[in-house]
C-alpha cells in the first residue's frame, strides 16, 4: 500500500477535459491489440502519453501584487515589444509581450498571471499555423482574455497551434481570479502570449523554461520582503 500511496503522490491527476481522449485512446488500443498484438502495445504507449499530456499538477504560486506569474508551461520564445491583437482593447501601440510555446510534452493547463477581474473574453477564429511562428499571434485561432488588476490591464491570449484544434476557457467575464488560478487549456501543442503594462519589467530570458503558476516572468517593482505562497 505504501508503494501505491507513493505513486499517487508523485503522479499528477488528469484534468477532466482529458478523460474522453484517454478513454478513446484506450479503446483504440484494445481494438488494435485484438487485430495484432504489437499494435496494442503501441496503443498502450499512446494512451499513457495522452494521460501525461492532460496532467494537471498542483502548483505553488508566489503571492505579491508586484509579481507577474507565467500563464503557461513551456519555452519562452519571445520577450519584447509587440502590437497586441485589436480585440484586447489595449491600444494600437506596441506593448511588452512574453510568448510561451507549449510542445506536446508540456502541461497545457493555463493559469492567471495576476490576481484581478476578467474584463473581457474574445474568441477569434483563424488559421492553424505552427505556434512557434511570430505571425501566429495575429493569424491563428485564439482566445483573448483581458484581466484588470490593481497594477494595470493584462492580456492573456491562448493561441491554437499546428495540431491544436480546441481552445478551452475555464473562466468568464466578470469573474475574479487569484494569481495562479486555472483559466483554460489548449489541446495538443500551442502558445500563450501575455501582454504587460508599460511599467512591468520582464525578468525571464529567451529560451528559458516557464512553469505555469510558479515562474516569475515580470516584476512591477523591486521585491525585498519574503514572498507568501498559495497552493493551487
Amino acid at each position: 500500500m505504501s508503494v501505491i500511496n507513493s505513486l499517487r503522490r508523485s503522479l499528477a491527476p488528469i484534468h477532466p477535459e482529458g478523460y474522453p481522449f484517454v478513454a478513446g485512446f484506450a479503446v483504440a488500443s484494445l481494438v488494435l491489440g485484438w487485430l495484432w498484438g504489437p499494435l496494442g502495445w503501441i496503443g498502450l504507449i499512446a494512451t499513457l502519453w495522452c494521460g501525461y499530456f492532460f496532467r494537471d499538477p498542483a502548483r505553488v504560486t508566489p503571492v505579491s501584487p508586484d509579481l507577474v506569474i507565467a500563464p503557461a508551461d513551456g519555452l519562452v520564445s519571445f520577450a519584447g515589444l509587440a502590437a497586441p491583437p485589436p480585440e484586447l482593447g489595449l491600444g494600437l501601440g506596441p506593448l511588452q509581450r512574453v510568448s510561451i510555446f507549449m510542445s506536446v510534452f508540456d502541461c497545457h493547463v493555463n493559469r492567471a498571471p495576476v490576481a484581478g477581474r476578467v474584463e473581457r473574453i474574445v474568441y477569434h477564429p483563424g488559421l492553424f499555423l505552427s505556434a512557434d511562428l511570430d505571425k501566429a499571434s495575429q493569424d491563428n485561432e485564439r482566445n483573448s482574455i483581458v484581466i484588470d488588476a490593481l497594477s494595470g490591464r493584462y492580456g492573456v491570449v491562448q493561441i491554437a497551434g499546428l495540431i491544436a484544434r480546441r481552445i478551452v476557457c475555464f473562466t468568464r467575464e466578470g469573474a475574479g481570479l487569484a494569481a495562479g488560478e486555472r483559466i483554460g487549456l489548449i489541446r495538443f501543442g500551442s502558445r500563450v502570449d501575455l501582454y504587460l503594462p508599460a511599467d512591468a519589467r520582464i525578468v525571464v530570458g529567451l529560451e528559458s523554461r516557464a512553469i505555469a503558476g510558479e515562474t516569475v516572468i515580470a516584476r512591477l517593482s523591486a521585491a525585498t520582503a519574503p514572498l507568501p505562497f498559495q497552493r493551487s
